[in-house]
């Protein structure tokens, strides 16, 4: 598969309820290029187990993401009457009300396919008949996608497997203070910590101190 690292983010237009019930139409990330971060994320199904856990989570760290200049922003291939309904129901019952950013209504299944995070492909059978190879939803893709535009981080896993959000908030940490500072991130780097000078010079400089 070709990854997107490094490249720009997949183009789309596409339904969405916002602010935690507002239906919108033609909801792109294209309006944060040149003006901020993007934390867009996949999940399988709405009105599932795991999947309300990782959208509340996101939520409870929101005022994180902002502070770095970061929307977020979920995706699934349910429908956006789906997700709105999803979002009138409590917490303690399985629903995801008060999560207010972005969910994306990827009904065409394009989304999720140009990312590369749909579980299953098109095919055709012997008599010619489009058919499905698999279940067609998503798998829990994160992409950290910089004010460029440019895909700079790619996490997926499998449906029965959830993220972590502090490891998003630290990637979009990393990016920046790269960013800002001109030296790389080595392993399990966390703000406040050392990086390093992308040279030899600065890898035994780091290692020096460690």
């Amino acid at each position: 598969m070709v990854t997107l690292i490094g490249k720009k983010a997949p183009s789309f237009k596409a339904a969405a309820v916002v602010n935690g019930g507002e239906i919108v139409n033609n909801y792109s990330l294209d309006q944060f290029v040149g003006k901020k971060y993007v934390v867009f994320f996949f999940y399988p199904k709405d009105f599932t187990f795991v999947c309300p856990t990782e959208l509340h989570a996101f939520q409870e760290q929101l005022a994180e993401f902002h502070s770095r200049n970061c929307e977020v922003v979920a995706c699934s291939t349910d429908t956006e009457q789906s997700h709105w309904g999803w979002l009138q129901v409590d917490k303690n019952k399985g629903g995801i009300k008060g999560v207010t950013y972005p969910i994306v209504a990827d009904t065409t299944k394009i989304i999720s396919l140009n990312y590369g995070t749909l579980k299953g492909d098109y095919d055709v059978d012997d008599n010619g008949n489009l058919m499905a190879t698999d279940e067609m939803i998503a798998f829990r893709g994160l992409y950290l996608i910089d004010k460029a535009g440019l895909v700079r981080h790619i996490l997926i896993n499998d449906l029965p497997l959830g993220r972590n959000v502090d490891e998003a908030l630290r990637m979009l940490d990393a990016l920046q203070y790269f960013e800002e500072n001109g030296e790389v991130c080595p392993a399990n780097w966390a703000k406040g910590k050392a990086a390093m000078k992308a040279s030899h010079s600065g890898t035994a400089e780091y290692l020096a101190k460690h």
